[in-house]
C-alpha cells in the first residue's frame, strides 16, 4: 500500500551518506536525484524512501510518534543497520535486541536531522 515514505533534512549531504549506508547495507540504491532531494529503492519494488528540504523552504522539523520502519532480512542485518546508523551521524533509541514475544527483533535511532527509523525482523 505505502509506495514511499519523504523525510526532511536540513543537511541533504549529511543525510545522503547516512541513508547511503544503510541503502547500501539493504542491497538498493539512490534511484532518484534532484535538487534538494534524493530518493533510495527500486523502481516497481518495495516502498522507498526519499529525504528532501522542505517545499515550502521552511526548516526540516520532526514529527512526534512518526516512525519509518525498515525490514531486514535476519537479525544480524538489524544489527548491522544500527551499527551503520550510528556510525554515519545517527543515535540510538535503542540498542538492537527482541522486544516483546513471537520473535520480533529490532534496533531503533535517528538519523542526523532526528528522524526516527527502525530496523527490525518478525520471527528471529
Amino acid at each position: 500500500m505505502i509506495g514511499y515514505v519523504t523525510l526532511g533534512t536540513n543537511d541533504l549531504a549529511r543525510g545522503a551518506a547516512f541513508y547511503d549506508a544503510l541503502a547500501a547495507e539493504l542491497g538498493t540504491k539512490r534511484m532518484y536525484e534532484w535538487d534538494g532531494a534524493i530518493a533510495w529503492g527500486e523502481a516497481g519494488g518495495a516502498a522507498g524512501i526519499g529525504l528532501m528540504k522542505p517545499y515550502n523552504g521552511e526548516p526540516a522539523t520532526v514529527g512526534n510518534g512518526v516512525m519509518v520502519a525498515l525490514e531486514a532480512k535476519d537479525p544480524a542485518q538489524v544489527d548491522r543497520l544500527h551499527a551503520a546508523a550510528l556510525a554515519n551521524g545517527g543515535t540510538c533509541e535503542g540498542p538492537p535486541g527482541p522486544r516483546g514475544e513471537g520473535g520480533f527483533y529490532a534496533a531503533y535511532f535517528r538519523d542526523p536531522d532526528g528522524n526516527k527509523l527502525n530496523a527490525f525482523v518478525m520471527g528471529s
